[in-house]
């Protein structure tokens, strides 16, 4: 057998907590086949659930029944954490960050937030634009406040399955935040280490526009697992876009992938026809000049606009449009790198 055949056999077994199976969830880790043994561990959490008292027999089963010539089976079953995780208790921390404004940096974090909730992932999204937060607007949010726990930490609010947290839920939608750039940075401090995140697979952080102090701060105050880098395929985004790679490349913070946003528009009556409005394969090329990942490419569709500014992100609004499909493909490219860079975590594989 080969590791994919293990994490396609494994993949027959869910948790029935979390409605996914456990290679997806990415609870099988540290697989190693070797000479007619295969050995990999199983990080279940609670050690009183369910899955923890069947989960070693139902992998030995479900290998076994996928092999001609079953092979010897060592499972280790991890209960609690499982693994050491990252600050703030997020396994991967990754930040969705763009050159300059206006090319949908926010959409995009927004929905690939949601689309890995929807992938069984437990997911956060911390919006530390404070000049000009956008996430209460797409969640629908606004006017709410969060909580605060006994021990003095925020609780996040919870919407689609993701927690948010926003300078937008704490200040008057009305009010201009008029900060230097050290106020800001205690506060992406404060969003972060005194807000009660629970364990998270993700912590997706919506970053300020541009390269600035204030983004070169919050990449050096958090551990990141790595960046997104968002775009339009127009020439002068896609120059700021490449400042935006050096500034994660001089840091040490590793590209995960550049997204294409606003990458062609289809008439809804004429869906196969497509209008590159801001040029064609922009961002794509970039990705590949200075390569890195390129992830998808999103079309403009008013789906989008509709959706954001109803407080529904479109993969939740339009999970079949092209957008939404757009989004879950980007989601799951973006926890395959992950995947790839991480030598214990299988955050999502595609063995189907």
């Amino acid at each position: 057998m080969t590791r994919k055949d293990v994490l396609r056999a494994l993949s027959a077994i869910v948790d029935p907590e979390r409605k996914h199976d456990i290679a997806r969830l990415g609870m099988v880790r540290d697989i190693k086949v070797d000479d007619g043994r295969v050995s990999f561990s199983v990080h279940v959490g609670r050690p009183g659930s369910p899955l923890a008292r069947t989960v070693a027999d139902e992998c030995r089963a479900a290998i076994r029944a996928a092999s001609s010539a079953p092979p010897q089976i060592d499972v280790h079953v991890v209960t609690g954490t499982g693994k050491a995780p990252l600050r703030m208790g997020a396994s991967f921390m990754v930040a969705v960050a763009s050159g300059k404004g206006g090319v949908g940096k926010s959409t995009v974090a927004a929905n690939l937030a949601v689309a890995l909730a929807q992938e069984g992932y437990r997911t956060g999204l911390v919006d530390t634009d404070i000049y000009g937060p956008s996430v209460p607007t797409m969640f629908g949010v606004e006017g709410l406040r969060p909580r605060v726990n006994a021990e003095k930490k925020i609780i996040p609010l919870e919407i689609h399955g993701v927690r948010l947290l926003s300078m937008g839920l704490l200040v008057d939608a009305s009010e201009a935040v008029i900060w230097r750039g050290p106020m800001v940075s205690s506060a992406v401090r404060q969003f972060l280490g005194q807000t009660e995140w629970g364990d998270l697979d993700f912590l997706i952080l919506d970053l300020p526009p541009g390269t600035g102090d204030i983004q070169l701060t919050i990449v050096q105050t958090v551990k990141l697992a790595g960046a997104v880098i968002v775009s339009t395929p127009q020439p002068v985004a896609l120059a700021d876009a490449r400042k935006g790679v050096t500034m994660f490349e001089k840091v040490n913070v590793p590209i995960l992938g550049m997204i294409e946003n606003m990458a062609y528009f289809a008439p809804p009556d004429l869906p196969d026809r497509r209008y590159y409005l801001f040029g064609k394969h922009g961002a794509r090329k970039l990705a590949g000049d200075m390569n890195v990942p390129f992830l998808a490419e999103i079309p403009l569709e008013q789906h989008v606009r509709e959706s954001g500014d109803n407080g529904v992100p479109v993969v939740v609004a339009a999970p079949e449009s092209a957008c939404g499909s757009a989004f879950r493909m980007a989601a799951r490219g973006l926890a395959a790198q992950l995947a790839k860079r991480s030598e214990s975590a299988v955050p999502i594989i595609n063995y189907r």
